[in-house]
């Protein structure tokens, strides 16, 4: 069902959101004493607490009956059972086996394929934990990957740097602008690093380059062989190790795992070395009880099916183009752009599962920064601007370095603008705040300037603390939540053809830069190659 907009449940959601847009969330507060705890659930020091939102008994009875209408729970049968939903690609979508999560249908695959490959992992982890990697003992991992190989293992290092097992350092050159390898490679003494190039193609332009210049590199500074301190994480044996990469320091990805949801395979290597292999399982762990969440609890008790279906009423019924990810913790700084591409590059579509062009709008844009770093930035416009913007709040009962009370006044903040957000500031509340400024010239434009409309929605997710545990909950609740959407919208939620346009033309510009044949080019990527190549030889 390709137009949403035929179904009886869409019809009555759009007809329920219209009327409970009209009801301000505080009188909604005021009129149930017990709203908090009919839209907010608790499991294992996990808060959800999605009660900010404009949603009631009424309108989640219509998205029971829509999910019912796509049929999700045949769609999450469908997905854990391992069968081809990736229609377009025509494969299955098994990231969840990464995390030990089969059934009877997909457990022969996890022990031939990600069993095996766990076992390679924890020797590779002892053998670097033990000294017998390189000549030197090593102190730098640099991870060379773009997209999901490169945001992933980013976002959880940084994130769980207070778990750090070793004393290294990780880096991340993604970015084909050689300046980004420049940096990193300045700092390094090569007999001391290591480096893991992952691309599941073993064909990614930006990797592929980068990968040989630091190769280049090593050569010109070591006199060990590059070979021994060069890894591989792809699909693509046969292309790694004409590459140079030794067959023993390849380890395998499959077609079945998604690059933005990677970072659960070998793509974690850096993760494993940085925090150590229990740890990495324990992440594993809290994916996969996610895992088992959904699968389980009904539509009414199900974190990410109530987060999927909040995006849903603010993205097609409210029209908010747009939503923040608001993690209060300093290690989550990664996290809103490592978000940014899971769920746009997974619901970037206009394009349906029939092949017909949709007649609604699908993904969000995705945005924002830690705490409370934002409220001195973009918060201005949440508040009292002209776009309604739904906020996701993340953060952590117990910081994981106390100092003084500081932590407090972070989840004081965190709780704050919740409240601000719902609440706004009357009339009356502003005029006792200016009352004493009345007979100053500027006294009216003070006074409005203080109102606050209020009644802006927020959800909020808290956990006891951050740590790989929960970290494993928080982007698992994520990923099935990106994929309820997909199945509401009827599109194919993991794939990502657009980014391969860019890709194609980009090649075929670069050898014009080589060949400097501008026909058959457009007037203005003429203009612009003619101004770079004047500047350039200039």
């Amino acid at each position: 069902m390709s137009d949403l907009s035929k179904l009886q449940s869409w019809k009555n959601l759009e007809i329920k959101s219209r009327q409970i847009s009209k009801i301000s969330l505080n009188q909604m507060f005021k009129e149930d004493k017990d709203r908090f705890k009919k839209y907010s659930i608790t499991i294992k020091d996990l808060l959800f607490d999605y009660s900010k939102n404009h949603i009631d008994k009424n309108l989640f009875q219509s998205f029971v009956q829509l999910l019912n209408d796509v049929d999700l729970n045949r769609k999450i049968k469908a997905l854990f059972n391992g069968e081809k939903i990736n229609s377009s690609e025509d494969r299955p979508v098994m990231h969840f086996l990464l995390r030990g999560s089969y059934n009877s249908k997909t457990k022969n695959i996890y022990n031939n394929t990600v069993k095996k490959c766990l076992i390679k992992m924890k020797s590779f982890y002892e053998d670097f934990k033990d000294g017998k990697i390189g000549v030197k003992k090593i102190k730098n991992i640099i991870n060379i990957g773009i997209g999901g190989s490169d945001l992933g293992p980013k976002m959880v290092c940084n994130a769980l740097e207070h778990y750090s097992k070793n004393q290294i350092n990780i880096f991340f050159i993604s970015n084909i602008d050689p300046n980004n390898m420049t940096e990193v490679l300045k700092k390094l003494d090569p007999e001391e690093s290591i480096f893991i190039i992952s691309s599941k193609s073993f064909g990614t332009i930006e990797t592929l380059k980068n990968g040989l210049e630091c190769i280049k590199w090593f050569n010109n500074k070591s006199k060990s062989n590059f070979s021994e301190h060069f890894f591989a994480v792809t699909s693509n044996i046969e292309k790694a190790k004409s590459f140079g990469i030794k067959e023993k320091n390849i380890f395998p990805i499959w077609d079945w795992v998604g690059g933005r949801y990677s970072f659960w395979s070998a793509v974690g290597l850096p993760i494993m070395l940085k925090i150590g292999y229990n740890n990495f399982l324990t992440l594993l762990k809290g994916a996969k009880d996610i895992d088992y969440h959904f699968q389980n609890e009904p539509f009414d008790k199900n974190i990410p099916v109530i987060l999927a279906c909040i995006g849903i009423i603010y993205n097609n019924f409210f029209k908010c183009e747009t939503q923040a990810i608001l993690p209060y913790d300093e290690y989550l700084k990664y996290l809103p752009m490592y978000l940014q591409q899971a769920d746009m590059e997974s619901n970037g579509k206009s394009i349906s599962n029939d092949s017909k062009k949709v007649k609604y709008q699908t993904g969000p844009i995705i945005w924002g920064d830690i705490g409370t770093n934002g409220q001195h930035a973009f918060f201005q416009l949440i508040h009292q601007g002209t776009k309604y913007i739904p906020c996701d709040f993340i953060g952590f009962s117990k910081s994981n370095n106390e100092k003084s009370d500081l932590h407090e006044i972070l989840l004081s903040n965190l709780i704050g603008q919740t409240s601000a957000l719902m609440k706004g500031k009357t009339l009356k509340e502003a005029q006792i705040e200016v009352n004493d400024k009345k007979k100053k010239s500027n006294y009216k434009i003070l006074l409005n300037s203080k109102l606050f409309e209020g009644n802006k929605p927020s959800t909020t997710i808290l956990f006891n603390k951050l740590n790989p545990y929960n970290l494993g909950r928080l982007i698992a609740i994520y990923e099935h939540k990106i994929f309820v959407q997909g199945c509401i919208w009827n599109i194919n939620s993991f794939d990502q053809w657009g980014v391969e346009l860019g890709k194609e033309l980009a090649n075929k510009i670069h050898k014009i830069f080589k060949s400097k044949d501008f026909e058959n080019i457009d007037s203005s990527s003429k203009g612009q190659l003619d101004f770079i190549l004047k500047t350039r030889s200039s």
